[in-house]
């Protein structure tokens, strides 16, 4: 069986590449846009579209129907695992996992081994999948966990190996386990600078 892909202009793919995995006979070509750099052992379902300047480490996982927008990261060993949106500006280090139903808004930063969840009962009760959302300009440290349905406010900020377990409010830093929100240092707040 053969990938289905469209790629834009000016796109490096290592060999061998995998990009447009027919995971469905119906699905839609996988769209990605000019200058992504696709690294070795990076798989991309059909039925995902992603902006142009897309850069992944080596074996990334991005399933289908997700949409990813300009200029983003996907890290060495992340997996994105499907019915996702993810914006503009985003760099999502080594060894995220983002859960299907996630939300992913601009200039947001997700450290290293950062766990998104979306199963509040894994496997005891049947209920639906939520994943987090984590609004515009907020910025995650490594090894944190983000808890089913929880909404990360604009501009927040999650403290390294936190476990958020409720909504964090815009501008704000979420710090512990489990997370208890404080003020944003000033030192923390306005934009996250990577994408100045």
């Amino acid at each position: 069986m053969t990938n289905r892909s469209r790629l834009g202009e000016d796109c490096v793919l290592d060999e061998p590449e995998n990009v447009g995995y027919v995971h469905d006979e119906d699905a839609e070509p996988a769209t990605v846009g000019d200058r992504a750099r696709i690294r070795q052992g990076t798989i991309v379902y059909c039925d995902v579209e992603i902006g142009d300047d897309l850069t992944t480490g080596h074996n990334a996982l991005i399933r289908e129907d997700t949409t990813i927008g300009d200029d983003v990261i996907v890290g060495t060993d992340t997996v994105i695992d499907g019915r996702t949106e993810i914006g503009s500006n985003v760099s999502l280090q080594t060894g995220v996992y983002v859960p299907t139903d996630t939300t992913i808004g601009d200039n947001v930063f997700v450290g290293p081994r950062v766990v998104m969840t979306n199963d509040p009962y894994p496997v005891r009760q049947d209920v639906d999948l939520v994943g987090p959302t984590l609004a515009d300009g907020v910025s995650v440290g490594a090894n944190a966990t983000i808890l089913p349905g929880v909404r990360i406010g604009e501009g927040s900020f999650v403290a390294a190996g936190s476990t958020v377990t409720e909504d964090v409010p815009a501008d704000t830093l979420a710090l512990g386990t489990p997370a208890r929100h404080r003020e944003l240092p000033e030192n923390l707040s306005g934009e996250n600078t990577l994408y100045e």
